[in-house]
């Protein structure tokens, strides 16, 4: 019997979460070289000095997700992962030789909800850094916050690019990386010239989308034949799928999220669209393994997917991180892109105060860039954008709900949050 996950627990360990830190351990040594770090030897009040929550045996970090509402489905597996990062780091003696607690907030699908969780995190709880967020809509409301109270974020979304701030780590791909790679890849491996753009109706689609039909029609000599948006939570696509087996694409590019992928793909499936068959081909940024554990791997077979990271990558650091995410909650469990980009959240924080040698913000700040780690989707590198350097991959979707890796770049993608001409 699978075990039920317990978003809500609190950061002390329970026998499984002790023995499933402790059984990884040896993969968070092949991030960072372990040091013997003591907090005597980094006084409280020199490695504190902007009244963050630290003490000389802890420190407090905040996570911030949606567990409730439509973007459960996406978020869940963020926190799963932020958690079990946070195990495994005080399973190796935590951060500057303090263990981290943390405090969890639920942005429940809902913007300002996300902006007045942030601000409690922030201001209340005082929190070191914070893990959160998932679509555009919640980081753009939470973002004047973190500027306003200096705090730090760790983004783990692939997102629409057009920004930068000082108080936000991306720890997902941008524009430049996933939705142009993933163009230019279809463009050119399939021949496609004509596109269907689909998405759930807020920024981060519209955007997406607005930056896919200018590559589309100015660069690839494309065409763009039709473009809908839907709400978040919509279940009803037949009259957008009675328009796209109208309209003949080559390409249906659907950006829908949260809980409306399940009803696009079973609906798109009854409506006879075999994907499997590429009549016409579905191309993804927005579905992961994740989403495909609701929508079902039969309804999705054949679908392509843009992103950096999958669970079925053959690599030694991503087996040993797979192992640790099931043993810690549940083999039947599955472990997408997003979920991924969490678990570095809290690793890629922790380098840059054991860099800095303090959790100040504005040390960690100016320690981040250039920091590198052997991550499960591979290689990884903080640019001076606060972007990460990394892989895009194409992957096709098998029935089981994993992805078949079909495509990746040999070297890393620099990230270019403003990309000439797109703005």
């Amino acid at each position: 019997m699978s075990r039920k996950p317990d978003l809500t627990q609190s950061a002390g360990p329970s026998r499984r979460q002790f023995l499933a830190g402790t059984a990884a351990a040896a993969f968070g040594a092949s991030l960072f070289t372990p040091k013997a770090l003591f907090a005597q030897d980094f006084p409280t009040a020199a490695v504190n000095t902007t009244g963050l929550a630290v003490t000389d045996t802890d420190v407090t970090v905040g996570i911030l997700h949606s567990i409730t509402g439509t973007m459960a489905i996406s978020e869940t597996g963020s926190v799963q992962a932020e958690k079990l990062a946070i195990e495994q780091i005080n399973a190796q003696g935590g951060v500057l030789g303090r263990k981290i607690k943390f405090v969890q907030e639920d942005g429940a699908s809902d913007w300002p909800t996300f902006a007045e969780k942030a601000r409690k995190l922030l201001v209340d709880d005082k929190v070191a850094s914070v893990m959160g967020c998932w679509t555009s809509a919640s980081r753009k409301a939470v973002l004047p916050v973190f500027e306003q109270y200096n705090g730090m974020l760790y983004y783990p979304t692939f997102y629409e690019g057009l920004e930068e701030s000082p108080n936000v780590i991306y720890t997902g791909m941008e524009a430049t990386q996933q939705i142009i790679a993933g163009l230019n890849w279809v463009n050119q491996e399939k021949g496609a010239k004509s596109f269907y753009l689909l998405g759930s109706d807020y920024i981060w689609p519209r955007t997406s989308n607005k930056i896919a039909r200018k590559h589309i029609e100015d660069h690839l000599g494309g065409k763009v034949v039709g473009e809908d948006y839907y709400p978040l939570g919509n279940t009803q696509f037949n009259s957008v799928i009675n328009k796209i087996k109208l309209k003949r694409p080559d390409v249906i590019y659907a950006i829908v999220v949260g809980g409306s992928n399940v009803a696009f793909y079973k609906q798109l499936k009854a409506a006879g669209i075999d994907m499997s068959k590429e009549k016409p081909l579905l191309l993804t940024i927005s579905v992961t393994e994740d989403e495909i554990r609701g929508i079902g791997g039969e309804n999705i077979e054949g679908a392509y997917a843009c992103m950096k990271y999958f669970e079925s990558l053959d690599n030694e650091a991503n087996h040993t991180f797979v192992s640790a995410f099931k043993e810690m909650w549940g083999a039947d469990m599955v472990v997408g892109d997003v979920t991924q980009n969490a678990y570095l959240g809290p690793w890629l924080w922790k380098a840059a105060v054991e860099k800095a040698g303090s959790f100040d913000i504005d040390k960690i700040r100016a320690a981040s860039p250039g920091i590198a780690m052997d991550a499960p989707c591979g290689e990884v590198k903080i640019h001076e954008n606060h972007h990460l350097w990394s892989h895009t991959r194409v992957g096709k979707a098998l029935s089981n709900g994993q992805f078949e890796e079909v495509y990746a770049t040999k070297d890393l993608v620099e990230p270019n949050p403003f990309p000439e001409g797109y703005q």
